[in-house]
């Protein structure tokens, strides 16, 4: 039976292809990580109708159905039409046309994020905010490109291990005449971030500006608000890291205090992007490894082409990986029986 299933196909549609021959797992979409809860009926719906009654939390954040028989697919597309139309179409505004027969594709993965600042007082933007409207620019395409979203340097999404990771930061501003010197704010920096802070002889506080990742430990730990977060917004990009078998790698730092506008223009540069490096032939690659083959100098020119880019904004002038080695460089020492030492007596 698995010898007439096109499963290239079906991956495409976002399905994936099981143990079990003739078995696939839908992966629903859940761009940004944040729905109404009427939805979760949604995947309860197909798990109990047509998966094996389980259900599975994605990696990417995607609701997963295990255990749809192929002959039940058309039957699931169908059902889902209305939540496609919703989710994608309604709240992110993504240019597609639905219909009964599911996603279209699955080239820009499901975008991750944290919480963001709806709810953690960590967090320094509206990460669902920013990942719709990156996913108006990048999906549907059969171009791969994998991005999270994470809400401040904490990283909880692990945005440096995609291909674009983007974390939001933040300037923040000083009012000396508030602060009363309790030091708060250093220790915070000092056991949390990255130790730029340190408390001057006239009991005011001196910073290390070219450090600050702008994470803002500080303002949640002064009592008198001589931190407050700046009203302008900003945006830390890594590049290309990646998980995997083959060379995993933690991302590089790329952009450094964007804000928002230039960093939509870039998204929207992706596709003609990835467009060159293929020759107009997408296939199942994804986008770290179209940055090695162009080369971060060419991908840089083609990504920022035509992007007005903020004046405090920070552009890595060369990026140098350092890939995870998976082949393997030790040697079996054989575990032999230890002796007891000294003469032994009979």
């Amino acid at each position: 039976m698995n010898q007439d299933i096109n499963v290239k196909k079906l991956r495409t549609n976002c399905f994936r292809q099981s143990k079990v021959p003739g078995e696939f797992m839908l992966q629903l979409r859940v761009p940004g990580n944040l729905i109404d809860a009427k939805y979760l009926t949604v995947i309860q719906h197909i798990a109990q109708t047509w998966g094996n009654g389980t259900f599975h939390m994605g990696t990417r954040q995607t609701l997963n159905a295990p255990g749809i028989k192929y002959e039940n697919i058309p039957a699931v597309n169908e059902y889902i039409e209305s939540y496609i139309r919703e989710v994608e179409v309604e709240q992110c505004d993504v240019d597609m046309e639905v219909n009964n027969a599911g996603y279209p594709t699955i080239g820009a993965r499901n975008i991750m994020a944290c919480i963001g600042n709806i709810h953690c007082i960590k967090a320094n933007i509206n990460t669902q905010k920013l990942a719709r409207k990156i996913e108006r620019l990048i999906f549907p395409s059969h171009y791969h490109i994998k991005v999270a979203v994470a809400g401040c340097p904490n990283d909880c999404t692990k945005a440096n291990f995609n291909d674009f990771g983007i974390m939001g930061v933040n300037k923040i501003d000083y009012h000396p005449e508030r602060c009363i010197g309790c030091g708060g704010c250093v220790k915070a920096c000092e056991h949390h971030s990255t130790r730029v802070l340190s408390l001057n002889a006239q009991g005011k506080i001196d910073k290390d500006t070219c450090c600050c990742v702008g994470c803002g430990e500080c303002v949640l730990v002064c009592p008198t608000s001589a931190w407050t977060r700046s009203q302008k917004q900003f945006y830390r990009v890594t590049l290309a890291g990646r998980t995997g078998k083959k060379d995993p790698r933690a991302g590089k730092l790329f952009l450094n205090w964007i804000t928002e506008e230039p960093l939509l223009q870039m998204f929207a540069n992706w596709q003609k992007f990835s467009a060159w490096v293929m020759d107009n032939k997408p296939e199942y690659i994804h986008g770290g490894h179209l940055i090695d083959r162009a080369g971060y100098h060419k991908f840089k020119e083609m990504i920022l082409d035509g992007v007005e880019l903020n004046p405090e904004c920070l552009v890595a002038d060369n990026i140098y990986w350092t890939e995870s080695e998976q082949r393997s460089n030790m040697h079996l020492i054989p575990l032999t029986k230890h002796e007891p030492a000294g003469p032994q007596s009979k």
